[in-house]
């Protein structure tokens, strides 16, 4: 794959920057004596007085704990490492107090009193643990994930951090890839919108806030495209698909002005993102004009050795710096092995000096060379941790994230009228509901779902019935028993949260354990169930979706997933999530993704036909992309332009479409705006998301919902390796899933143009308007 020519580096400007605080005696200070004006030092004077191996220890991230066991390798040796100013960063530290304490040692014990950089995957929520992300994109709402990443920022700021590896923002199209659970799906649009969202929430408006924090967005290149979704496999893809699908939310995190990014594992199409400087020093520094601090992912710079493309340690560090990677996370690669490789080839030494200056960068946006010490403040870390506020947050955004797949009346359930029969181990499982990486969530945190319906519901029998992890099938007899003596079942089915997440890839999406066991004599009772679906990946359900009730996908939420989901069960909230990822109706139906090429011979379901399609399994996924019910019905009324035709340069066409709850109940639409180019110099998806709005109607209530949408979000990467506009008809299609479109209409555009980005990279203008009917 070729993805333009190295571009030629220039030198970053001097920037200004106040001088360390607290420095005594022991600090070299002439550095700042020398440019001072006030309070104020240049960079580039800094970097002047900087010793190769000070520079080379600001591009080195070593590990204060583990995930587990935080601060548990800061002892003495690990200090005079930063006495010496061998250390750029930390990761797995927290706390206020200890990390002040680290961070003194490193302003006033080092020579030149450069104040460290403390890190964290924060990835959603630090102590209070909202829904996973897969569940947050559920929600199709950006302020969902955007009030997330603001109070994560808060805690985590409050504990001493300042910077986050989130969002991640890898477009998965396999759900055996156990990561999908950190993204937000299949869909390049919408997971646009989740990556800006969440790198606003982190940030601020103002990085210098003492409650803000750099967004790390992760993983750069194509990670989601690991072949078979095997973690850490290589992605075989084309450009094409690269640049409109799977770069498109890091380009939007750059719009959105991520401080930096983590590279991938993984190779494309051959090459090591973290070796790649066509992706990272080309396009990502040079083609987005984006000047930020890129780092490695977990010993990645040390495994360019296992993937064949450096020799020896050396050779690694030499092709990481090349590529435009500034900092390697924990390898010590760059700490132990870039001076040989610089004195090996001299060419390298402006290279660390620009890597140098990127870091010092993102210190001084933090304000930490002002005052080094103002994530140190333990009144307010003790305030703000699990506040009633951020509870209820979390509360609103599980809520949110719930997506009703099905209902043939059960729901919502009969308030304290019914006896209840809570089946499944998940439903009493609180370290599920916290996810993978939940920073510093607790289980006592959790409210599960058992102890929210004893809470609210007096009739309830509670039992296990069957595991996520065992073959042992002796409690699906008395979980029947229970179902035989009840009105209603319960179920939670599903994955724990040790199904999904980092290394936890599965060659079979269906329900582990015996559940599906669990599932078969509860349904022999012939007694009404409602199967609420856990876990951070879509899964193979046939049987749960052809014979339950009701299917409520209610992820793993969080420390209010028990209040979240019972107030949906019984009515008290109205499910209005939507499906940021298609579920397959077996493993081998995957990628069912829904904005597939068209073919020659497009999917039939008649068998006599040669068609695209398996011989054993319908045309279609079980639950569409976008798919989600509600206990009110919707009604849409046609499809109105603002006019026919549109130049490809500097046109707008507004398209407006009344939605209309028409069911007795309040509830949320999320109403989805779809494209499709029909005929172009290279074949286009058979549809693509390019806006959505989720809109609260109350009963009767009609509102006016207008995407205005611009010729570039209709480019496309041509044959030629470019952005183009082209001429001719688009087919517009409103709808409430990417299977379910109620109005459609067209346009045309007039003359040709040049694009200058991934399209759905760029957001839709949202208008929503109108009054009660």
């Amino acid at each position: 794959m070729v993805l333009l020519r190295m571009v030629a580096v220039t030198a970053a400007s001097a920037l200004a920057l106040s001088a360390p605080v607290g420095v005594n005696a022991q600090n070299d200070t002439s550095a700042a004596n020398d440019a001072q004006t006030g309070q104020e030092i240049e960079i580039d004077v800094l970097l002047a007085r900087m010793t190769r191996e000070e520079k080379i220890g600001q591009l080195v991230q070593r590990m204060g704990g583990r995930s587990k066991a935080l601060n548990s390798r800061l002892g003495p040796e690990e200090l005079d490492r930063v006495r010496r100013g061998e250390v750029g960063s930390y990761l797995h530290v927290a706390g206020a107090d200890p990390l002040r304490e680290l961070q003194r040692v490193a302003v006033e014990e080092s020579r030149l009193g450069i104040p460290l950089l403390f890190s964290m995957d924060v990835v959603h929520g630090y102590r209070t643990i909202f829904p996973v992300p897969i569940a947050m994109a559920a929600s199709w709402d950006p302020e969902v994930a955007r009030e997330h990443a603001e109070i994560a920022a808060r805690e985590a700021s409050a504990a001493g951090l300042h910077w986050t590896f989130a969002p991640m923002v890898d477009i998965a199209r396999d759900p055996r890839w156990g990561r999908i659970v950190e993204g937000s799906g299949e869909d390049a649009y919408l997971g646009s919108r989740m990556a800006e969202a969440q790198v606003r929430g982190f940030q601020g408006s103002d990085l210098s806030a003492p409650d803000t924090i750099v967004a790390g967005t992760k993983h750069f290149g194509a990670y989601g495209a690991a072949e078979g979704g095997r973690d850490y496999a290589g992605a075989e893809l084309g450009e094409r698909s690269l640049r409109e699908t799977y770069l498109a939310p890091f380009r939007a995190a750059a719009e959105a002005g991520t401080a930096s990014y983590m590279t991938a594992f993984n190779a494309v199409d051959g090459v090591p993102t973290t070796g790649n400087a066509a992706l990272l020093r080309d396009m990502l520094r040079g083609e987005w004009d984006w000047d930020g601090l890129v780092l490695s992912d977990w010993r990645a710079v040390e495994e360019l050795m296992a993937h064949g493309v450096a020799a020896d340690r050396s050779g690694a560090a030499a092709l990481a710096l090349r590529a435009g990677v500034d900092m390697d996370m924990v390898a010590d690669i760059y700490a132990d092995d870039l001076a040989a490789a610089i004195e090996a080839d001299p060419s390298l030494e402006p290279l660390l000096d620009q890597a140098v200056r990127r870091i010092l960068k993102v210190k001084q946006d933090l304000g930490l060379f002002a005052d080094p010490y103002r994530y140190h403040d333990t009144a307010r870390e003790k305030a703000v941790m699990l506040s009633p506020e951020h509870r209820e947050a979390a509360r609103r955004s599980a809520a949110n994230s719930l997506v009703l797949l099905k209902n043939e009346g059960v729901l919502p359930l009969i308030r304290d009228a019914q006896r209840i029969a809570l089946v499944g181990a998940l439903a009493d499982d609180a370290l599920s509901q916290l996810g993978s990486w939940r920073a510093r969530g607790e289980e006592a945190d959790v409210v599960t779902l058992k102890a929210a319906l004893e809470a609210r519901h007096g009739g309830v029998t509670y039992v296990r019935g069957a595991d996520t992890r065992s073959d042992d099938t002796s409690g699906i007899a008395e979980a029947v028993r229970a179902a035989e003596n009840a009105d209603v079942i319960v179920a939670a089915l599903g994955e724990d949260f040790d199904w999904s997440g980092e290394a936890r890839s599965r060659s079979s999406l269906e329900l582990p354990g015996k559940q599906r066991e669990l599932f078969t004599g509860l349904e022999a009772t012939g007694k009404p169930i409602v199967v609420v679906l856990m876990g951070g990946r879509p899964l193979a359900i046939p049987e749960i979706a052809e014979s339950a009730d009701a299917v409520l996908a209610s992820w793993l939420l969080g420390v209010e997933a028990g209040p979240a989901i019972v107030d949906a069960l019984f009515g008290f909230t109205n499910p209005g999530g939507k499906l940021p990822v298609s579920f397959p109706r077996s493993t081998g139906q995957i990628p069912v993704n829904y904005d597939h090429l068209p073919s020659g011979r497009p999917a039939d379901p008649d068998l006599s036909k040669d068609t695209a399609r398996y011989m054993d399994v319908e045309i279609t996924p079980q639950y569409a992309f976008g798919h989600g019910l509600s206990y009110s019905s919707f009604d849409y009324g046609d499809i109105r332009l603002s006019g026919a035709r549109i130049p490809a340069s500097g046109g707008r066409i507004a398209i407006a479409v009344d939605v209309t709850n028409s069911g007795k109940v309040a509830g949320d639409e999320v109403v989805q705006l779809y494209v499709r180019d029909p005929v172009a110099s290279v074949s286009r998806p058979v549809k693509q998301l390019r806006g959505f709005a989720r809109v609260a109607l109350a009963p009767g209530e009609r509102r006016t919902v207008t995407f205005t949408l611009s010729p570039e979000q209709l480019a496309l990467w041509n044959a030629g390796g470019k952005w183009a506009i082209e001429p001719g008809r688009i087919e517009v299609m409103v709808g409430s899933a990417s299977d379910d479109i109620r109005a459609r209409s067209a346009f045309e555009i007039i003359g040709e143009g040049r694009g200058r980005m991934a399209p759905a990279a760029i957001p839709t203008r949202v208008e929503v308007s109108g009054q009660k009917r």
